[in-house]
């Protein structure tokens, strides 16, 4: 296995909510979907996880079909099931429940036993003049950068 670092971050996720709490979960994936994560090829464009039975699944992540796997491909955006602790998921479960929470992907990767992991945030949605304000201070913070190279 190459050493090649893989990381893909969802950048309108921190742009789109405050995020209040992160953890990081595995994911079930099958062969082909797993190539493709280590190709790079994933899409956080409107993914988010919701909780079916007690457990915690990640729908709209789509990961695009590996291109030499046959018949053995894959769904690109079917739900898969994020791998967490019991005690996790009932913390997690219960402030969705009770303050209006979402629980959106933060970034995906790949550790160093070769395991898909990924990074959830628990956030809720900001208002349009909260997000005129992370600009304003980017923009801020761009500019003092430039000044003092």
């Amino acid at each position: 296995m190459s050493k090649q670092q893989v990381y893909i971050k969802n950048k309108p996720a921190t742009f789109e909510y405050a995020i209040d709490d992160k953890l990081t979960a595995g994911i079930v994936l099958t062969g082909s979907e797993i190539k493709s994560v280590r190709a790079g090829k994933v899409s956080f464009n409107d993914s988010y996880c919701f909780f079916h039975k007690g457990e915690l699944l990640i729908k709209s992540l789509h990961i695009a079909e590996y291109v030499n796997a046959g018949y053995a491909g894959h769904d690109p955006t079917r739900e898969r099931k994020l791998l967490l602790n019991k005690r996790e998921l009932n913390k997690w479960e219960q402030k969705l429940k009770t303050k209006g929470y979402t629980i959106v992907p933060l970034s995906m990767y790949i550790n160093e036993n070769g395991f898909a992991k990924l990074d959830i945030g628990l956030g809720k949605g900001k208002k349009q003049h909260d997000k005129r304000e992370t600009i304003k201070k980017r923009d801020v913070d761009r500019e003092i950068k430039r000044y003092l190279k």
